[in-house]
This record gives structure tokens, sequence and C-alpha cells, in this order.
């Protein structure tokens, strides 16, 4: 398998300069098709920029339900934060070419880094409002979720700026050819944790502690997606710790899944229910208004 780094080096010597002119083509040619090929950078950037659209086009139709009638602080803070996360997920897609670019390695650390905290902090604080309730909306809701959320983000993004920049540990850089026990040791911990609270999870809804998850079969079937991406991402990790080729390009594929289709799953698992359960309310709310106002008292006659 063709490594980062053997590719990075066919993109020093590429023909983007020419003449000592920087050549729009070449660089296109570049962005696109070297690093990690065509079909990655295509289905990544593809995936993040549609999501993006079908944000914005529903933008306005989904603040005019968040402030209706004094929302919920969580929603509105948590439709805040997917936007924020999804722009930065959109620029991590499409500038791939980065991680095999020399120069811009810390530049793509700190993108990396961003990017990775900002999809966790989504998927810690879902889990954290869920375990509450169905959209609680209180003040003190809104503090724990975000507060253990932070706190949970904020140690991961410390301990891995450490590595990364303390130790000197690559990260966000892979190399087939050359695996670094430690970085993917290091993975196999991270994604085991995740792999771990989501099994929880999955054994408290076939528990006696089912009634303190929320009744809601889109979570569940949430959970179990989640549960089987890092599940697959440890058993990756593990084999690229043993410098299996399968295990290096199944890992490359869990990530591509991750950030191509993530934030798209969270949305309908979350966000798109209550927007749709706001459309039943002001269904209602215009039925009964024109009840009272008599424009059905024909139909009994």
């Amino acid at each position: 398998m063709e490594s980062i780094a053997s590719r990075s080096q066919e993109g020093r010597n590429s023909s983007s300069t020419r003449g000592g002119f920087i050549d729009p083509m070449a660089m296109m040619h570049d962005w696109l098709f070297e690093c990690h090929g065509f079909w990655h950078n295509a289905l990544l950037i593809t995936s993040s920029l549609l999501f993006a659209l079908y944000l914005a086009t529903q933008a306005r139709k989904s603040l005019s339900k968040l402030m209706h009638g004094g929302r919920s602080y969580i929603m509105i803070a948590y439709y805040a934060s997917l936007w924020l996360v999804s722009l930065l997920n959109l620029t991590w897609c499409c500038l791939q070419s980065w991680e095999c670019s020399p120069g811009k390695e810390v530049g793509w650390n700190l993108l990396s880094l961003l990017t990775t905290s900002g999809m966790l902090f989504l998927e810690v604080s879902l889990v954290a409002f869920l375990f509450q309730g169905n959209y609680a909306s209180g003040l003190e809701a809104f503090t724990r979720t975000f507060v253990v959320s932070g706190l949970v983000v904020g140690l991961d993004l410390l301990l891995k700026a450490v590595y990364l920049f303390g130790f000197g540990i690559p990260l966000f850089v892979d190399n087939s050819e050359h695996p670094h026990r430690i970085k993917w040791g290091l993975w196999v911990v991270h994604r085991l944790v995740l792999t771990a609270v989501y099994g929880c999870i999955l054994f408290m809804y076939h528990s006696r502690w089912r009634e303190r998850l929320p009744a809601r079969p889109a979570f569940y079937k949430y959970v179990i997606i989640m549960f089987i991406m890092n599940a697959l991402a440890v058993f990756a990790c593990g084999l690229t710790v043993n410098e299996a080729g399968f295990g290096f390009w199944l890992y490359g594929a869990t990530i591509v899944c991750y950030h191509a289709f993530y934030l798209p799953l969270l949305y309908v698992t979350f966000l798109a229910d209550f927007f749709q359960e706001e459309d039943l309310q002001l269904e209602n709310v215009y039925y009964s208004e024109m009840k009272d106002a008599g424009f059905f008292d024909g139909d009994w006659d």
C-alpha cells in the first residue's frame, strides 16, 4: 500500500510550479488526486459540502423554530455547535492535501485537532443530554450537559496537544510503511473507551435500567451504529500496530465514513425529530385557533 510519506514526496516533486510560476491546473490536480487519491477526497468534499448546503437551505426555517416561544437553551446551543463543527469539517475535508504537504504539518495538526475535538464534543453532549430525558430545556440541564461535555473534550484535547506538540507523536499523519506504535496504541485506547461507552448504553437497553434511557428508537439505532464504527476502528488500530496493511486501510475507511456521514447521522437522530415535532405542534396550534374561530362549524351540519 502506498504510504502518505511516499505520496508526500511525489507532491513535492510534482509539476505544480513551472518555470517559477504556480500552475493552477497542476495545483488542482495535486489537490484532488495526490496524497489520498481522487475517490477519497471526492467523497469527503462532496458529503461535507452537501450537508453544509442543506443546513444553509434550512437555516431560516430552523432558526425561526428554535426562537419560537422561548426554545430550549440546549437545542439552540447544539444547533450553533453543529454549524460550527460542520464548517470545520468541511474545511478539513477540503484541505486533505495539507497532510502530505511539507511545511503544512502544524496547520494540519491544528485543523485536525480542532475538527476532531468539535465532533467529539457533539458526541459527548448528545449522550449526556439524552441521558437526562427527551428535550430537556431548563438552564440547569443546559449547564450540566455542556459542562460535562466541555470537561471531557477539554481533557481529550489537552492530552492530544501534549502528544502532538510536546512529544512529537504524529497523531493525524498516517504512514503505512513506518507505523508509529505509540500513536496507534493511543488510538486503540481512545477508540476502546468510546466503544465501551456505547457498549454500556446498549447493555442498559437490554437490562432493568432501560427505563433510565429515552425510549427513542432513533437514539438506539444511533448507539448501535457508533458502537460498530468504534469497534471496527479498535480492530483496525490493533492490526496496524502489528503492521498489517489491511488494518491501515480499514482505519482509513472508518475515518472517511466518520467525517463524511457522522454529522448527517447526528442531525437525523437528534435535530430532525425536534424540528418535526415543532411542525406538528404548530399545526395543532393553528388547528385549535381555527376551530375556536368557528372555521369547522359547518362540518357538523
